[in-house]
This record gives structure tokens, C-alpha cells and sequence, in this order.
């Protein structure tokens, strides 16, 4: 027998709803200021030319496994972290902090000296032309740099959110975002450094943001490099067990986009870009679908410590009303708006025309798929990876790519778009089916008495 919770006290909503909001409107405002960065660093970079635009593309691939381990490593830890916390075990918590640290270290910094050694097998089966090759021999050794020193900031940010502070982590994403947009042209133009200069200022704002929070987290006692007592081996085996699918399920999405691209550029280069410029609006639009997906884990994970499964109940209903009741208000705002956003994204008629279908019928569906995003991150913080990446594995090859081919047979270009609205509504009911069923499974794993 088992007891779905070891807390007597009343479970009050409009207490969560505030820690809650408490939690997540720090990572929201940092969302929005790495967002504005990466696109004032695509525009400034936009600016050099070919070559360097070349390079950055044939980055891409290998920043998505560099970004793919520190974020699994980074659900890994808050998800441990959290509950080890709710289990009142503070001075675990201190040490696995430290371990994180050491292990997301040295883990990313083996992964970019071996993306180095490789560059010219890698670059091969890419197919980069010859004249590349020298940008990148150049641009990759400072860019690896500064995706070392990101991923370190990003630990720091996950020990932040895993003792509960999302403050922090909030405030320094927008100081480093907006030090960064500062730095680009100091570093690419003034300096005349190019695209060497624009990694240069990313590490270059990353390292003032480790020298700001890390000796913050020390001090606060959520990091310690005192190891006693601690089962290192066992220890990193659980956030391996934890980290791997997660691993896996950031790099499910960009092979999706592969086959969805392919899928859209039936229809022509104007829907190509189309389809770009809506994702990208997408991406936008559900900015506190993100946010949430950063601030949940950590209540949700301190719960599961705690046993205290009404309160994790509670708290996703409440998300979830929220999170619907939202999408649904942005969605009418850009159906209200979509004929100016379209004026004001591009001045082709032809990809107006397919961007203007695009904002007819899919917004309405990214309320159900910020569900399914945000139920991935509370079966991470449940400790069932496997199941959170069964959610993100059947949204994208059940759910979402089969119901694009589907409407292109049925309905040619309207269809692309109606097919991707479906399939949003079907990611969000199946993630939501197989969260009820996850809750159940950690009670019997966690909560047995």
C-alpha cells in the first residue's frame, strides 16, 4: 500500500498559483533577452557576408549536441536535486551541486575538443565547400570556448532553479544577453574580428555571468566539492539514467525539422520561407510555455521529495489552466494582427500569401502543444525520462510529421498548415493521457510507504 501524500497541510490554490508565478516570471524575461540576443546576433553576423553566414550554418549541427548534453544534464540535476531537497537531504544536495559541476564540466569540454579533432570528417560529410574551411579553422576553436563557457553558466543556472531561485538565473540571462548584444559590434566591427569576434563576445559575457553567479552559489551552500559520503559512482549513474533520454529528446526536434522542411519545400521557396518565419513567430508566441517548462520542474521535483503528490496534482492543474486560458489569448492576437505582422516580416506578396494561411490555423492549436512540451517537463521532474521522451518522440513522429503528410494529400497547401494545427491538438491530448499514467507510476515508485 502507499500513501499519495505524507503532508497535512491544506492544499491551498491560490498559495500556488503565487509560487508559481513567483517561480516563472524571472525565466520569462530571461527567455525573451536570450531570444532578442540570438536574433541581434544572427542580424549582426547577417552583415559579413557569405562565408561567415556558411560557417555559422555548418555550426549548427554540432551546437545541437554540445546544447543537447548540458540541457540533459541540466533536467538531470534539477530533477535530482530538487527532490533530494524535498527529501530534507541538504548537505546531498550541496554535493551532487558540486558533482554536476565537475561532470558538465569536463563532459562538454571532451565533447569540443573531439568536435575539434573531427572538424574535417565532420565537415565532410556535410558537404562544406573547400572555400569554408578556413572560416572554420578559424571561427570553431573561440566558438567551442564559448560553448564551454555557456554550458558552465547553464549549470550554474540549473543549481540556481534546483534550490528554488529562479531570480537569479532571471536576472542574469537578461545581463548577459543584453552584455553580449553590446559586445557584437565592439568585438566583430571596431575590433574588425568578424565572426571571431561575435564568439569572443559571447565568451566574453558568459565569463562575467560565471563570476557573478558562481561564487553566489557557493556561498549560498548549493555547491560543495566535499564529496564524504557520497556514492560518487551511484550518484552519477542516477543523473545518467536521467540525463541520457533527455539527451535524446533534444535531438529529436531538429531531425523532425529535417523531414518537415522537406515535406514544405514541395510547395515552393516562398513557402519555405513561410514556414520560417512562422516557426519563428511560434517560438515567440509560446515564450511562457518555455518559462514554465524551467519553473515547474524544480516545485515539482521538491514535491516528489516531499511525497506530496495532491500538491504536484494541484499544481499542473493549475498550469494547465493557465497556460490554455493564455495560448488562447495570443492566438486571437495574432489573427488580429496577421495582416500587419505579415506586412512587417517580409514584402514578398508570395510569401505573405502562405504566412497569412499559416496564422489562420495554427496558433490556435500551440496551447495543446505548450501541454505537451510542459508534460515532458514534469515527467523529467517525476524522474520518468523514458516517458518524457516517449511524449516527445510520438508529438513528432506520430503526432506532428504524419499529420502534415496527411493534409498535404488532402488539402495541398492549406493542408500543410491544418495538418500541423492537428497534430499540435493530438501531441497535446496524447501528453496529457500519458502524464496521468506517469503520476501513478511515481507514486508506486516514490511514495510507497
Amino acid at each position: 500500500m502507499y500513501s499519495q501524500t505524507v503532508s497535512s497541510a491544506p492544499i491551498s490554490q491560490s498559495e500556488l498559483a503565487r509560487q508559481l508565478f513567483k517561480m516563472t516570471w524571472p525565466m520569462l524575461f530571461g527567455v525573451l533577452s536570450l531570444l532578442s540576443f540570438q536574433l541581434v546576433d544572427s542580424a549582426f553576423i547577417g552583415q559579413l557576408g557569405v562565408l561567415p553566414l556558411a560557417a555559422q550554418g555548418f555550426t549548427l549541427p554540432m551546437q545541437m549536441v554540445i546544447i543537447g548534453l548540458q540541457v540533459g544534464l541540466g533536467i538531470a540535476t534539477t530533477s535530482l536535486i530538487s527532490r533530494v531537497l524535498g527529501a530534507n537531504e541538504p548537505e546531498r544536495a550541496k554535493q551532487l551541486g558540486g558533482l554536476v559541476v565537475i561532470t558538465g564540466g569536463i563532459g562538454v569540454f571532451a565533447i569540443c575538443w573531439l568536435i575539434w579533432l573531427l572538424r574535417g570528417p565532420v565537415l565532410n560529410l556535410l558537404d562544406a565547400p573547400l572555400n569554408v574551411y578556413p572560416v572554420i579553422d578559424a571561427y570553431w576553436p573561440v566558438w567551442l570556448g564559448s560553448s564551454w563557457t555557456g554550458a558552465m553558466l547553464y549549470f550554474a543556472y540549473s543549481l540556481c532553479r534546483a534550490n528554488g531561485n529562479t531570480m537569479l538565473p532571471g536576472i542574469m540571462m537578461v545581463v548577459t544577453s543584453i552584455l553580449n548584444m553590446l559586445l557584437d559590434p565592439l568585438f566583430i566591427f571596431t575590433f574588425d574580428m568578424g565572426l571571431v569576434g561575435a564568439a569572443w563576445a559571447t565568451i566574453v559575457a558568459f565569463g562575467i555571468g560565471m563570476l557573478a553567479v558562481f561564487p553566489l552559489v557557493i556561498k549560498r551552500h548549493w555547491m560543495s566539492f566535499q564529496f564524504e559520503g557520497l556514492d560518487i559512482p551511484a550518484s552519477i549513474k542516477e543523473l545518467g539514467n536521467i540525463m541520457a533520454p533527455a539527451m535524446l529528446s533534444q535531438l529529436l526536434p531538429p531531425l523532425s525539422s529535417m523531414f518537415a522542411t522537406k515535406l514544405v519545400a514541395s510547395f515552393g521557396a516562398a513557402t519555405v520561407a513561410a514556414w520560417a518565419l512562422g516557426s519563428r513567430l511560434e517560438f515567440f508566441s509560446i515564450v511562457v510555455v518555455l518559462a514554465l517548462t524551467m519553473s515547474m520542474p524544480p516545485m515539482v521535483g521538491r514535491m516528489l521529495g516531499e511525497k506530496d503528490i495532491h500538491r504536484i496534482k494541484a499544481l499542473v492543474n493549475i498550469s494547465i489552466k493557465f497556460l490554455l486560458g493564455w495560448q488562447l489569448a495570443v492566438a486571437a492576437v495574432l489573427f488580429i494582427a496577421s495582416p500587419y505582422l505579415a506586412e512587417l516580416l517580409t514584402s514578398e506578396e508570395s510569401v505573405r500569401s502562405v504566412l497569412l494561411i499559416h496564422l489562420t490555423w495554427v496558433p490556435i492549436s500551440l496551447g495543446s502543444l505548450g501541454i505537451c512540451m510542459l508534460m515532458v517537463s514534469i515527467c523529467n521532474a517525476l524522474a520518468l525520462p523514458m516517458r518524457a521522451l516517449l511524449i516527445s518522440g510520438l508529438r513528432l513522429f506520430i503526432c506532428f510529421l504524419p499529420m502534415l503528410w496527411i493534409g498535404i494529400q488532402l488539402l495541398g497547401l492549406n493542408g500543410l498548415f491544418i495538418g500541423a494545427m492537428v497534430g499540435n491538438f493530438a501531441a497535446g491530448i496524447m501528453a496529457w493521457v500519458l502524464y496521468q499514467q506517469g503520476i501513478n507510476v511515481a507514486i508506486r515508485k516514490y511514495c510507497t510507504e
